[in-house]
């Protein structure tokens, strides 16, 4: 991809990619291929959910060390 990949974008094309095997549209020559990118897709949103969660709990704890909040 040229552009950047983002949590939606590789979220839609999971449920696609999901949605083939499950419907079976997906040919034995390509499932191997459509599972590996899968495989990527899931590590990317698990980096990017961890990534969010940690900035997210760095602001709480900034926010609880500021005097009068």
């Amino acid at each position: 991809m040229n552009q950047e990949l983002t949590y939606e974008a590789a979220y839609t094309e999971l449920q696609q990619i999901a949605e083939e095997i499950e419907n079976e549209t997906v040919s034995v020559d390509v499932l191997a291929e459509k599972v590996k990118r899968a495989s990527i897709l899931i590590e990317f949103c698990q980096q990017k959910l961890r990534a969010t969660e940690a900035e997210v709990n760095n602001i709480i704890k900034q926010m609880e060390n500021k005097p009068g909040t």
